[in-house]
């Protein structure tokens, strides 16, 4: 039977058809802390026992131009993955471990393969992080994306102990600063990234990218990494003052954000290797050095603040990276420092 609803651009039966078919994706992320089915009005949670004093913590995010490469590139399946490790990363710097997640995915034409393969990155990001995707919206909207675009964000909720909450009030002149390292841009910077690589240099997305010996596709669909595990093994023989996820507004921008009155943060940028694709970014581009270190994570994924001198404990399940120091808090009034050997 003809729709005109259909004929305005939005079919609302192949839209029940592709919820259905990711519905399998959805559900492999459950538990039995998941009381409500796909397709309800609202997601249900039972937050459950043992807890004594659970604080909720939330936050909301989107993948950003991340997806114009996607776009590009016909490579859909890490974008998804991208969204949730960037959302668990940015609960977890307050010590929060997530519970579940929702999504917005909203297009011009709904695309049944392309969103197979977005929530199906969604589900696998959940899964690794021990995160239920308990919910989310589809919106078809005609004329309001262009062809073969769509938007993509989501909302994480987590739960912390209260007394176990790290909001960087203990932080101060002495404490050690360490670093985490990052898979590549993760989802900052590439409207920045893309004006050099494809406007100005004119490469495609299969192209090598210089440097790398990997394509540009490659490079810059590296999926955003999650900090849970490794954090989580730290957290189990150290008192972590601090945590700051490195993502738009780069180190500059990010570790003020935790830092107490009086305290300032030196970072010693000769103290790791700047991955080449921001080497190639900043040449190319011509970008000052300054702007490149607000911009880009240049190659750290999430810092950590440690009492005084102490060191990382070494090895221990979970830790895939091993903590490499950057810096040193210093007293002043909250800026970042960037200097090599300081």
């Amino acid at each position: 039977m003809s729709s005109k609803y259909s004929e305005s651009g939005v079919d609302i039966d192949a839209a029940g058809k592709a919820l259905k078919g990711i519905g399998k994706s959805v559900r492999s992320t459950w538990d039995s802390r998941v009381l409500s089915e796909v397709g309800n009005f609202g997601g249900l949670f039972d937050l459950g026992k043992g807890y004594e004093n659970p604080v909720l913590v939330s936050s909301i995010d989107g993948v950003g131009t991340k997806l114009k490469v996607a776009f590009m590139s016909g490579r859909h399946g890490t974008v998804g993955e991208d969204l949730v490790n960037h959302c668990v990363n940015d609960i977890l710097v307050q010590g929060a471990y997530p519970l579940f997640f929702l999504d917005y995915f909203g297009c011009g034409k709904l695309d049944t393969a392309v969103i197979t393969e977005v929530i199906a990155g969604m589900a696998r990001g959940c899964s690794s992080n021990g995160c239920a995707l308990i919910g989310g919206e589809t919106a078809e909207m005609p004329g309001f994306y262009a062809e073969g675009e769509y938007d993509l964000a989501g909302c994480i909720v987590g739960v912390v102990e209260r007394a176990k909450i790290i909001d960087g009030s203990r932080i101060k002149p002495g404490d050690s600063v360490w670093a985490l390292p990052s898979a590549g841009l993760h989802t900052n910077g590439y409207s920045l990234a893309r004006r050099i690589i494809f406007d100005q240099e004119g490469l495609g997305t299969g192209d090598e990218m210089p440097g790398t010996g990997r394509s540009v596709a490659d490079v810059l669909l590296e999926t955003h990494r999650s900090y849970l595990p490794d954090v989580k093994a730290l957290l189990e023989h150290h008192d972590i003052k601090g945590l700051a996820h490195i993502t738009g507004g780069g180190l500059t921008d990010n570790i003020p954000r935790i830092l107490p009155g009086g305290c300032d943060v030196k970072i010693d940028t000769s103290s790791w290797e700047v991955p080449p694709v921001f080497r190639y970014l900043m040449e190319k581009g011509k970008v000052d050095r300054g702007e490149m270190y607000r911009v880009f994570n240049m190659g750290i994924g999430m810092v950590i603040i440690l009492p005084g001198a102490e060191r990382p404990r070494q090895g221990g399940s979970g830790c895939r990276w091993e903590p490499f120091r950057v810096g040193e808090i210093a007293a002043g009034n909250g800026k970042v420092i960037l200097g090599e050997g300081c």
